[in-house]
Order: C-alpha cells, then sequence, then structure tokens
C-alpha cells in the first residue's frame, strides 16, 4: 500500500479569505514504511501573510520573492499524490487549501479525485477522546522526538506525522513472523499455515533463550503502551496466575 504524510504552511488560516499556500511537504511510505522519497517546495504567494502567520513559519515575502508559484509545480505535485492514501492531521484545512489552488488552474480538479484520505486528528480523538490531539501534543504522548521542531515546516511536519501515524495506527497486527528463509509472514497468514497439519508436521521446534524471552516482554509492553492493553501480555498473566495458584 501506497501512502504519502502530507503537510502545508500557507499565508493565513482561511483559505477563503484569498491565503495561499506557501509550502508543500511530503514523506512516501510503502507498506507503512518510509520510502525515502520526499517532495517539497516553497512557493511564492504573491500576497502577504496575515499576522502571525509569518511567525509561526519564520518564512517571509522576502524569501519567497524567487519561489515559483504553484501552478508550476502542480503538475509535478500531482504526479508525486497520484493514487495514494494521504495521510494529514487536521485534513480539511489542507484540503481546502489545496483544492482553492487546483480551482485557480484549469482541468486539475481536486485531491480526493486523485486520492484517499486518513486524518489523523479524527484518529487520535477516537483514541485519545476528550484530550489534546495536536502534533505536538501526539508526539509527546507517543513519544516521538520533536525537538526539531521549533518552527513550523511542512516537510519536517510531515516526517515527524509519518513517525506519529506508524506509532498511533500500530498494535498488534504489527506482529510479524519470520520463516526460515527470513521473509516475514503475518500473523493471520501464520494462523492458517498453522492450520495445515502436515506443515505442523514439519514445523521446527525452537527453544527460547533468555534474550528472546526479554525481547518479547519488551515488544509486548510497547504494544500495550500504545494500544491501552494487550491480550497477549493479559492471556499471560492470567496463565502465569494460574501456575502459581496451582503450585
Amino acid at each position: 500500500m501506497r501512502q504519502v504524510v502530507l503537510d502545508t504552511e500557507t499565508t493565513g488560516l482561511e483559505w477563503k479569505s484569498g491565503n495561499r499556500v506557501v509550502e508543500i511537504g511530503c514523506v512516501e511510505l510503502l507498506e507503512r514504511r518510509p520510502t525515502g522519497r520526499t517532495f517539497q517546495r516553497y512557493l511564492n504567494p504573491d500576497r502577504d501573510f496575515e499576522p502571525g502567520a509569518q511567525e509561526v513559519t519564520g518564512l517571509s515575502r522576502e524569501f519567497l520573492a524567487d519561489k515559483p508559484g504553484f501552478a508550476e509545480v502542480a503538475d509535478e505535485f500531482l504526479a508525486f499524490i497520484e493514487g495514494a492514501e494521504l495521510i494529514i492531521h487536521n485534513a480539511a484545512f489542507d484540503l481546502g487549501f489545496l483544492d482553492a489552488e487546483l480551482a485557480r488552474l484549469e482541468g486539475r480538479g481536486k485531491v480526493l479525485d486523485r486520492c484517499t484520505v486518513e486524518d489523523t486528528l479524527l484518529l487520535a480523538r477516537e483514541r485519545y477522546p476528550g484530550q489534546r490531539n495536536s502534533l505536538d501534543a501526539l508526539c509527546k504522548r507517543l513519544g516521538v522526538d520533536n525537538s526539531q521542531r521549533q518552527l513550523h515546516g511542512a516537510l519536517l511536519d510531515a516526517q515527524i506525522l509519518a513517525d506519529v501515524y506508524i506509532a498511533l495506527t500500530s498494535g498488534q497486527g504489527e506482529i510479524t513472523f519470520a520463516d526460515a528463509s527470513g521473509s516475514a509472514t503475518t500473523a493471520t497468514e501464520a494462523a492458517t499455515i498453522g492450520m495445515s497439519a502436515a506443515d505442523a508436521a514439519r514445523r521446527p521446534r525452537v527453544r527460547v533463550t533468555p534474550e528472546d524471552a526479554a525481547a518479547h516482554a519488551r515488544r509486548l509492553a510497547l504494544l500495550a503502551k500504545k494500544s491501552g492493553r494487550c491480550l497477549w501480555q493479559e492471556s499471560e498473566a492470567r496463565a502465569g496466575a494460574g501456575v502459581d495458584a496451582g503450585a
């Protein structure tokens, strides 16, 4: 699955007031892993910043004066996001601005004509109702390093959001098993394979070392911290209690 984590910086808070995009930052994920491909452009908005916006981004009209306009990078940007699932924090904000930029061009349509969108703000609100779910708050809650985020920058924020998204959506579905060839198999696939009596008969016996057991315990603790609970960990605790009771 191809995903693109996206962020924008703008001259103000409302695209309906004529504010423009001044930076686009994108990070590509393939099967939830960064590929190293990014897209980042500063843009000349051809207008002034609203009060406060310039301080947030650290950008200025002077710095952006020789940068391309959105029209000059639109096709390259659209090609980068084509067919991907976009990961955006507060998607309505960024999509509103990007669609407003596209509306100024002929025949470009809207972002959702080309992509689907996952809004991490909505995901966070479902998981942490009643709590602060800004990007900085999620970084602190999920243990994501955002120490470089002194100012808002689209590419930096997209890189941070990629880490937040992976942490926010990881859980027991992330557990994988490796076969003798080293290729990874998901837990679901492993369960399906295990249903075969012939395969089960050929399955090698593996002895668990103390190091393996410690790594297993650390992984379960991480899953419990990120997801709020870990059924495997709870099952092991119940089994341990039963052994103690029987002893």
